[in-house]
This record gives C-alpha cells, sequence and structure tokens, in this order.
C-alpha cells in the first residue's frame, strides 16, 4: 500500500511523508524534530522506514528541521546543489541530486521537478512506486510545464493552493510582499490552482491543497474556489484545517 502523510503544510511549516509499505522518503522538514517525530508517531509512520530526507528549496518553512532530521533519523539529504549550499543544515551526509534528473530510494522512483519560486533552484517531487504516482508540488507562482505534466499523469496530487487573491489584496501585508507572492516567482492562488485541477483532469484523482495561507487563506475557501471551479465535490477535495493537523492519504488502485 502507497501512503502519503502529510504532516505540516502551510506558513508555519511543511513536512510530508510517501511510504510504501515499510520504506518511506520525507519531503521537507519545515518544523521541530521533536514536532515532526510527535506528528509521525500520531499517523503511525516508523521512523526507521524514513531512508531520506528530500528537499525542496531552502527557505525555512521547508527545512527549519532537516539537520536535526536527517541526523536524529540517520538517513541522507537529498537537494540539488545550490540549494544544499544555501541551506546551512551542519554535518549532514548530502546527496547531490539534479533537477529533472531520476534517481531511487527502494522500490520508488524519484523526479525532482523545476518549480518557479523566489529560491536559487526549487523544485516539486513526482514519485513512482506500485504503478502509482505521487505529486508533490508547492511554492511556484505559476506551474512549469513539467509540474503540468506530472499532475496530469498523478494519482494523489499534493498542490499548492497558497492564497486567496481578495484576502492577498486587503490583507495586512506590504505592498512589496503581495507583489512578490502574486507574481510568477511568488505562490499558487486558489484560483490558478483550480484552473491547473481543471486543465488535467484526471478521473479518481485525489487532491490535496497545500501550503495554505494562514493569513491570506482559509480552508473553507479553497476547498471552495476549487471545488465550483473543477466541478469536484468539495468533500473530496482536502487540506489541513489548523496547525497540528494531519492527514494519511491511501492512494488508490
Amino acid at each position: 500500500m502507497l501512503e502519503v502523510h502529510v504532516l505540516a503544510s502551510g506558513s508555519d511549516g511543511n513536512c510530508t511523508v510517501i511510504q510504501l509499505d515499510d520504506e518511506a522518503i520525507m519531503i521537507d522538514a519545515g518544523i521541530s524534530c521533536k514536532k515532526i517525530m510527535g506528528l509521525m508517531e500520531k499517523e503511525g509512520v516508523d521512523r526507521k522506514a524514513v531512508k531520506a530526507l528530500l528537499v525542496t528549496h531552502e527557505h525555512s518553512d521547508h527545512i527549519a528541521g532537516a539537520g536535526a532530521v536527517a541526523r536524529k533519523f540517520d538517513i541522507p539529504v537529498l537537494c540539488n546543489k545550490a540549494t544544499f549550499e544555501c541551506s546551512c543544515l551542519g554535518d549532514v551526509d548530502y546527496k547531490e541530486i539534479k533537477t529533472m534528473g531520476s534517481f531511487c530510494i527502494g522500490n520508488m522512483n524519484v523526479i525532482p521537478l523545476p518549480t518557479s519560486h523566489n529560491a536559487v533552484e526549487p523544485n516539486a517531487f513526482f514519485v513512482e512506486a506500485d504503478e502509482k504516482r505521487v505529486l508533490v508540488a508547492t511554492d511556484t507562482g505559476v506551474l512549469t510545464f513539467q509540474i503540468e505534466h506530472a499532475l496530469k499523469q498523478a494519482d494523489v496530487a499534493v498542490i499548492e493552493s497558497n492564497y486567496d487573491k481578495k484576502m492577498l489584496a486587503e490583507g495586512p501585508y506590504p505592498p512589496y510582499l503581495k507583489k512578490l507572492i502574486a507574481s510568477d516567482m511568488g505562490h499558487l492562488s486558489n484560483v490558478d490552482c483550480a484552473g491547473a485541477i481543471k486543465r488535467t483532469m484526471r478521473e479518481n484523482r485525489q487532491i490535496f491543497l497545500a501550503h495554505l495561507s494562514k493569513t491570506n487563506n482559509a480552508p473553507d475557501i479553497a476547498r471552495e474556489t476549487v471545488a465550483e471551479m473543477t466541478g469536484l465535490k468539495r468533500l473530496s477535495i482536502d487540506c489541513l484545517e489548523f496547525q497540528g493537523d494531519t492527514r494519511t492519504i491511501k492512494v488508490r488502485g
């Protein structure tokens, strides 16, 4: 059984574990190692199953706990060289990967995909295992061709739906930050996320809305926007509801 454990997703930190039987990979560790271990226990994930930590980019909400996790779990950190050099993770077992260069961890094949974000060389990850496909794509102002192609193939899509356009425009952020968030190098809005899902519609694909802003979005608004624009049932669109909330998605065959 292939499972996706979303342990944290949003402004306060991000961490996802993809598990096939007794082997797993972690994508990002943007909260403390202690919190990650507690959330893994809550979702029934054995830390001994985790074989590697994949890092999408160097921003703190994705790497705050990465060095500690790598050392505590005794696992390698995998990311492209530019990201690693900007991450300051301390003494860890680093293994270089390249954007669009596939690699295997156990029975999982992983492809790092380019995103469009204000980081040195940000990646999404497309994971293939047991004839099923999972896309984890956040922190991108637009969907690159490679991500949109992967979204069309995915059985489970953990995809960014960061902000509501009206909430961002009327919210407390300074103008320069609003401009950055809404730019092609920023984040994906609910409307743009919905548009991508609609363009790549796939029967029985499971959708998880990720990286919701706690200031410029709300779970109900994100789900309602995506449901209305795509025609998907609102109950079929998931996301985390509050800090400390978690999800385990069982990938359907």
